[in-house]
Order: C-alpha cells, then sequence, then structure tokens
C-alpha cells in the first residue's frame, strides 16, 4: 500500500512536471513568432490544467495544489490569447491585401490565400480573436489583469470569464443590444404565483428590466446591475449597476438579497450558478433556465448546484414560453424552441440547500393575469406543489 501510494505521488509530480514543461513550450514558440503552434499547444495545456484542477478539487485535494493547477491554467490561457491575438492580426493584414477566403474556395483567385484553416481557427473564432485584440488595443494589458484578478480571487481562470469581461470592453452599444434575450412576462408571473420572496431582490443579469417590472408591480424592491450598461432604471430611478457577476463579492455570504434572473447561457453559465450559490449564498434564487440544466455530470460547477447544493423546487414550463426575442426585435412573435424551467433554490436553517428537488409542471397561460397565489403562511405548501405531480 505504501509503496503504491509512493508511486501516485511520484506520478502526479510527474504529470506535473510535464504540465509546466508543456506551457513553458507554448511560451517559447509564441516568443519565437511561431503562434499557430503556440496556440495549439497552449489550448490542450488549459484543457489540461482545468481538468487538473477540477480533478484535485472533486477529490479534496489540498489548496495548494488546487491553486498551482489554476496558475498554470491561467499561463496557458494568457499564452493561448496572446497567440490569437496575433492570428487576428495576421488574418486582417491577409484580408487587406485580398488573401484571404472570402467564399468557397473555387472563388478564390490567389494560390497564397490564407485560409482560416491554416489558422486553424473557424469564421466564429477570427470574430472572437479581433474582439480580443480590439479590447487589448483599447485597454493594454486588460487580459493579463483580468486573468490575474481571478487568480488573486482564487477563482477559476476560463475562458468564458475572460470573454465575458473582454466583451464589456470592447462591445459596441449596437452590438451589445444583440446579445440577451428579454424575459417573457408571462414567465416572471408565473413565478410569482408559487414562490414568494424577501422585500429586497436582486436581478444581476437585468437587462432592460423585463424581469424586475413584474417583480416591482408585485411590490418589491429591487436592485439593478448587468455585465453591459444599459442605463435600466428601477421604479425609484436608480440606475442599474455595471460588473461581471462572475467578480461580484458579497458584504457577507448569505445576508445579501434574493436573486432573482434570467442568467447568461452557454459556457459560462455553470460558473454564474454555482459562484451565486458558491460565493453569495442566497437565502432565495429563481433562476430560468434551459431544462437541460437537469442533466449533465462532466462539469464541477454543474454538479456543485444540482448534487451538492440542489434546487428545492424546479417548475418546468409544459407549455413553451413566447420567443425571448432579441433586443429591438419586431418581428412576427412565435413559441421558443427551448423548454425552459424556474429553478428555485431555498437555504435552510442549518445554511445548507437540503438534498431534495420537487419538480412540478406548470402552464404560464393560467397566469397570464392572476396575482399571486398566496397561503396563510406567504410560502405556498409542498402539499400544493405536489399535488399536481
Amino acid at each position: 500500500m505504501t509503496d503504491g501510494l509512493i508511486l501516485t505521488r511520484r506520478q502526479r509530480s510527474a504529470d506535473a512536471s510535464d504540465l509546466v514543461a508543456t506551457v513553458e513550450r507554448a511560451r517559447a514558440l509564441l516568443d519565437d513568432g511561431d503562434v499557430t503552434a503556440a496556440r495549439m499547444i497552449a489550448s490542450a495545456a488549459y484543457d489540461e490544467a482545468k481538468a487538473a484542477a477540477g480533478f484535485a478539487k472533486r477529490f479534496g485535494a489540498a489548496e495548494g495544489l488546487i491553486a498551482k493547477a489554476r496558475r498554470l491554467q491561467a499561463d496557458a490561457l494568457l499564452i493561448e490569447t496572446r497567440a490569437k491575438i496575433r492570428i487576428a492580426d495576421t488574418w486582417d493584414a491577409a484580408a487587406a491585401n485580398g488573401k484571404t477566403h472570402r467564399g468557397r474556395p473555387k472563388s478564390v483567385e490567389s494560390v497564397d490565400a490564407f485560409t482560416a484553416e491554416q489558422a486553424g481557427f473557424t469564421r466564429q473564432e477570427i470574430h472572437e480573436a479581433r474582439k480580443l485584440r480590439d479590447a487589448e488595443t483599447k485597454e493594454p494589458g486588460l487580459v493579463e489583469r483580468v486573468i490575474a484578478a481571478r487568480i488573486q480571487a482564487g477563482l477559476e481562470p476560463s475562458r468564458a470569464n475572460l470573454r465575458a469581461a473582454v466583451g464589456t470592453a470592447s462591445a459596441s452599444k449596437e452590438e451589445r443590444g444583440d446579445n440577451f434575450y428579454q424575459t417573457p412576462v408571462e414567465a416572471t408571473r408565473t413565478l410569482l404565483a408559487f414562490e414568494n420572496f424577501s422585500g429586497t431582490i436582486w436581478e444581476p443579469s437585468c437587462g432592460l428590466g423585463a424581469i424586475s417590472a413584474v417583480l416591482e408591480a408585485e411590490g418589491y424592491e429591487v436592485i439593478l446591475s448587468d455585465l453591459v450598461d444599459r442605463s435600466t432604471a428601477n421604479a425609484d430611478g436608480e440606475l442599474q449597476a455595471v460588473g461581471d457577476f462572475l467578480d461580484s463579492q458579497p458584504e457577507a455570504p448569505g445576508e445579501g438579497p434574493d436573486i432573482v434572473t434570467n442568467p447568461p447561457y452557454g459556457e459560462v453559465l455553470n460558473d454564474y450558478v454555482a459562484h451565486a450559490l458558491r460565493v453569495h449564498k442566497p437565502r432565495k434564487m429563481a433562476l430560468l433556465l434551459n431544462l437541460n440544466f437537469l442533466c449533465g455530470f462532466d462539469d464541477d460547477d454543474r454538479n456543485f448546484a444540482m448534487d451538492e447544493n440542489p434546487p428545492a423546487r424546479v417548475y418546468v414550463f409544459k407549455r413553451r414560453l413566447p420567443m425571448m426575442h432579441r433586443e429591438g426585435y419586431e418581428g412576427p412573435k412565435a413559441s421558443s424552441r427551448m423548454n425552459t424551467a424556474w429553478f428555485v433554490w431555498e437555504r435552510q436553517e442549518d445554511g445548507s440547500y437540503g438534498d431534495t428537488t420537487v419538480i412540478k409542471r406548470v402552464d404560464w397561460k393560467e397566469f397570464e393575469d392572476v396575482a399571486r397565489l398566496h397561503t396563510e403562511s406567504g410560502v405556498p405548501s409542498v402539499e400544493s406543489l405536489c399535488s399536481g405531480l
């Protein structure tokens, strides 16, 4: 047993050394100007470091080991990002000289044409690389500061967080308008038909106030914030705060307001939900999520939110919500193609979020014009929640 333990420790040490060497190799390639190879190796090192940190955390490794893996992840992310920025510069220079593919290969006359495939990028990745480049040009050192801030806060330096931070710095007002979908009024009315909240609610992804307007109409005081400044104000005329929710910190965990929001989806979502539960520890939180959030097992943050701190109740919309159209959309309205649900976390007296989730199917059409369903205690009973199961 002892020999086996020693071998495991030696193997882990070797693995860590290999990862350090891989990161340094990527750094050297970048310094030598081989940006495509540097980007590919740094990307692999990022994934490996991320997996190592997740593995260490899952199995209760020492904080120092987790921190080391995250620092390597941060180094790899910085190298990868700098390589992407250089590739964006190369792409734009080639485009200026008419040497990039603008359509199908047969439409390109020059045999020297520079393709996205040669850069190792898709067209979408070229676009994202430009945004990174433009943000760094506008505010030199931004990328490194964002990554360093995550490490200093003891958080994972993820690509998703970096994209979110850079998006705030670089996107124009017109571009930002396409980056969010407004929550249908019917969704929030349905939530309030079953759930009561504290007098003050925080809406940390407020958009233009689609959710907060319904909350305020029900008598709640709402604090507004968002990653993007849309100058949204509450009923008292107080303007939203601007900031990345993933960087937010409470004055004291568990003592802040309840949270109700439709969070950003995509890669950042798991981190968003886990951050709320791990850092803010709200008494109560309701998030409008894709029903698929019930599934999944290979993401530590998803497991933290659904297994270690499960929601108390999930209200599944058996009829799909009206389409959550982008800001300014004036076309025909339709039903969403996504199955959604309100996930409601409620902290117990012992400080945990319990170990049981009650699922109830609801129809938003029943609550389009109906007031909240109060009980004598102000909170729906378990029996009433389970009556429709």
